[in-house]
């Protein structure tokens, strides 16, 4: 799961880059706690891979835009926070969440859909968002510092070939499912086409980290 995520974006809505108002960092996004767990942890934090069902709605009138639960047969949603695999206000709004907690969020134009709106999304320019949310789970993310270490076995702080060929073996046992030995190769050069930027055969800790992380 870890590296098909490393290289498959999630989004919780599929939307084109978000404008960004004048007025952005006078605005802030208001959040209002509906039920918290007696036991709170792990709190989400940036990079930190997220399992939650949400309910999008138009403030201006309360009329409902999205519903996760009637997409993919009712699951909820996969994503990693804090790195723009959804709007900024979300990414801000699921900061600091544990399992099980239920939070109302008010996000303004210009930490969603702008001045130009989202029109596949029924969302219109300038439009003040509210969404319930409800979280599920809190996983280490494929780009957490976790996981690099656990790639690079001989923590010189860089991904060989070899290193993430093992990882894939590993990944692949975990999940017990048959595949072609092509999909490994595959998988495997599509990996370093993606992420080995300068060409050197390795993934640095910089190339992998591509959605900074403080930690490395």
């Amino acid at each position: 799961r870890g590296l098909t995520l490393l290289l498959l974006p999630l989004a919780l809505l599929a939307a084109p880059a978000q404008a960004q108002g004048g007025t952005a960092a006078a605005e802030e996004v208001k959040i209002e706690v509906l039920h918290l767990p007696e036991v709170c942890s792990p709190t989400s934090k940036k990079g930190d891979l997220l399992n939650a069902h949400y309910d999008g709605f138009l403030a201006s009138d309360g009329s409902k835009f999205y519903c996760s639960r009637t997409q993919n047969e009712g699951h909820p949603k996969w994503f990693v926070l804090g790195v723009g695999q959804v709007i900024k206000g979300l990414d801000i709004a699921m900061m600091n969440m544990c399992p099980g907690e239920k939070r109302k969020v008010i996000i303004p134009p210009s930490l969603a859909y702008g001045q130009q709106g989202y029109a596949q999304g029924k969302i219109p320019p300038n439009a003040t968002l509210i969404f319930e949310i409800e979280l599920y789970a809190v996983n280490r993310g494929p780009r957490s510092v976790e996981a690099f270490n656990q790639i690079d076995k001989d923590s010189d702080k860089k991904l060989s070939e070899l290193e993430i060929s093992q990882y894939l073996k590993e990944e692949f046992a975990r999940d017990g499912k048959k595949r072609h030995p092509s999909v490994h190769d595959e998988i495997l050069a599509d990996i370093f086409k993606k992420n080995d930027h300068d060409g050197d055969g390795f993934i640095s800790a910089k190339e992998y980290n591509v959605y900074q992380h403080d930690e490395l």
